[in-house]
């Protein structure tokens, strides 16, 4: 039986167990999971936080990170300003990146959700406000979710990574796993 993990990868922490490029040790996965023979299915930014799955089971580990599957993957976003509709029209038909466009995403605007307080909190700045989106791409291109609110004008201030297909991070807190049915 493939073993699955769920984990909170908390903001500024490596998604491998080792950090050999650096000169001073960053956080790294081996600092909160000690279950040999699981590596992550896909990559979750060390600026970026929530659900990052690790498997020993090569099938579902490509399964899980692999575009052609095109598993969604949804994101909860802070983002700089009030989102406007035209931004979301824009997000819902596929975004021109610097790479291409991107795929159609689901876009919607959401109440700030009730997530864990990130250390170091993000800057606020009182004369700008913030909103918060949901979006659930089926793709994983390099900080896409990030590249694709810039594109429209709202740059992300916080991104959590709240499910990848049928597993959430719900009830994780941060830094901290359970098992997954696979």
């Amino acid at each position: 039986m493939p073993r699955l993990i769920l984990f909170n990868k908390p903001y500024d922490m490596l998604s491998q167990f080792t950090d050999r490029n650096s000169p001073t040790a960053r956080a790294t996965l081996s600092d909160c999971i000690a279950v040999p023979g699981v590596y992550p299915a896909g990559r979750l930014d060390r600026d970026s936080e929530g659900l990052l799955l690790l498997t020993d089971d090569g099938r579902l580990q490509s399964r899980i990170a692999d575009p052609k599957f095109k598993l969604p993957k949804t994101y909860l976003a802070q983002v700089e300003g009030i989102v406007s509709d035209e931004a979301l029209a824009a997000l819902r038909g596929g975004v021109l990146l610097k790479d291409g466009p991107t795929r159609p995403a689901q876009a919607d605007r959401i109440d700030p959700p009730a997530l864990w307080p990130r250390d170091p909190p993000i800057r606020v700045r009182q004369t700008v406000p913030d909103s918060w989106l949901r979006l659930t791409i089926a793709e994983g291109r390099n900080r896409q979710v990030r590249r694709m609110t810039a594109a429209v004008g709202f740059p992300t201030l916080r991104l959590v990574r709240w499910a990848v297909g049928e597993w959430t991070v719900e009830g994780i807190a941060p830094g901290q796993w359970r098992e997954g049915g696979a």
